[in-house]
This record gives C-alpha cells, structure tokens and sequence, in this order.
C-alpha cells in the first residue's frame, strides 16, 4: 500500500525531535494512515541509527499498560520501545539527583523494573516470566512528549520512543529473597508518589496490566508478531509500565516514593535543569 509519507523522512525527523529537545506535530494528524504498524517501523529505523552512534540496548520499556490512563492519551493498548545503556541509570544510592532540562514536558512514573537471567519462553505465564528472572528492582522513568501538550495518538507515542527519556533503576533485590509469594506480592503491593513531602498519587501492582509480570508476557507476545522485533534475551531488563498516573515534575521538586507490601526500596529523586 502506498502511502503519503516517506518512513525514513520521519525517523530522520523524529530522531532530532529528540536529540534537540525539540516538539513536533503529531504525526497522526499530518497523515490519517499513520498506524501503529508504520509507526514500529519508524521506531525501527530510529533504533538502528541509535546503534550505528554507539548507543547498546539493553532492555525494553512498556508504556501505557495502566487501562486507566487509556482515555487520558487516547490509546488503547500497551506499546514497547528499546531503552539503552545511554538512557539507563543504576542507581547506587535511593536518594538521587537527575537533570531534566534536555527532555521535553517530562513527567515521572513509579514502576517495577524486570531483569532477565534467561529468555522466556513464548507463551508465558506470569510464573514463566518470574522462572526466567534473577532479579527485581523499583524503578523511575521519566517520560516525555515530543508533542506539544502531550496531544498525541498511540502511534505517535510509538514513533517518539514510546516516550523514554531515561530510567532510573533502584537496588536490584534477588527474586529468592523476595519471598515466595512474590507473584501475589507483585500484584497487590502498593506505591504512594509524593512531591516535597505532599501526596500526589498512589496506585497499586496489578495496575501494570494486573501484575509487572503480566505486563512482560504481554510484551513477549507482542513481539512474536512484529517482524523487525527481537524476542526479549537473557541479560535484558524489562520497566512494566507506570503504577501511577504520570504527572509533570520541574526543576527544584523533589519527589519520592513509598513501596508496601513487598521488598522493594523506595526513592528519593531531585530534579535539576
């Protein structure tokens, strides 16, 4: 099918949105057969750029796996996106210090970030997706919107790198000292997100597509249908998906997080233009 739109035009595009911190139309409203299949493969041309400059993948983000928000953004599924050894953090301490003055509207979303010892298997259980892990981390993703007033349809969000800006990855805690009802703990703990000392959002496990580990084997199957995608691999690292609604953070705020009902160590994070 032939289209009005050249794919390479708008990955060239969109991949300088990006590095420039700058905001662009969205591209579902300049073209009504932008879907999200040529939307993956924009995203695919992005990627390979990225990796030609020397940037190393190392795991995926999942993106809009709370329903709730759904409405909100006017999506209506979850969507995936690399994420690299330049957008990731491992934290060393849970009070943290991040700059955000090169990412566009940021916002910022408690998660649950998966490590990979071994690939899953297709098909995969919850129990499945927990077998193939070494370890759990809490996490915080800063997103952000190269559309102005984060107006976008799904397939925009998934040309814009499903919204990454970068990852801030807690003490990993190994899944045996976790305890063994970690599948349930996964789905029932909760997190409460303050900014300088004031709540201002609580959200639970189950609201990443009814556990973190739901979410990843929902992505394993996504991925088996999308020719240009790699099946996820051992040594990869999988954020599920925000627990909370994502809300915008500035310079000078410090937000923080409190985790209940399973060992995960909350943070503290600072922001800085």
């Amino acid at each position: 099918m032939k289209h009005g739109f050249d794919l390479h035009d708008i990955a060239n595009e969109m991949k300088a949105a990006q590095d420039l911190c700058r905001q662009v139309e969205p591209l579902t409203s300049r073209w009504s057969d932008f879907g999200n299949t040529e939307a993956y493969a924009v995203a695919h041309l992005i990627h390979e750029m990225r990796m030609k400059e020397g940037a190393v993948p190392v795991g995926r983000k999942i993106g809009f796996t709370n329903p709730e928000m759904w409405s909100t953004y006017g999506v209506s599924e979850p969507i995936w996106a690399y994420v690299y050894d330049t957008t990731v953090v491992r934290l060393t301490s849970p009070q943290a210090s991040c700059r955000i003055g090169q990412f566009a509207e940021p916002k910022i979303e408690p998660e649950v970030v998966v490590h990979l010892r071994s690939a899953p298997p297709m098909n995969a259980s919850p129990a499945d997706v927990l077998a193939c892990t070494d370890w759990i981390a809490h996490g915080i993703e800063i997103v952000q919107s190269h559309f102005p007033g984060w107006q976008f349809q799904s397939a925009d969000t998934i040309a814009d790198w499903g919204l990454h800006a970068t990852l801030l990855v807690g003490e990993p805690q190994d899944v045996n000292r976790l305890g063994p009802t970690v599948v349930s703990d996964l789905e029932r703990f909760t997190v409460t997100l303050s900014r300088n000392g004031t709540v201002c959002a609580r959200g639970r496990g189950s609201n990443a597509l009814g556990s973190p580990l739901e979410a990843v084997a929902h992505i394993i199957a996504v991925l088996a249908q999308q020719p240009h995608a790699l099946p996820l691999q051992a040594g990869e690292l999988v954020t599920t998906g925000t627990l909370t609604a994502a809300l915008s953070i500035h310079a000078g705020e410090t937000w923080t997080t409190e985790i209940d009902g399973i060992a995960l160590p909350d943070l503290a994070v600072s922001f800085d233009v």
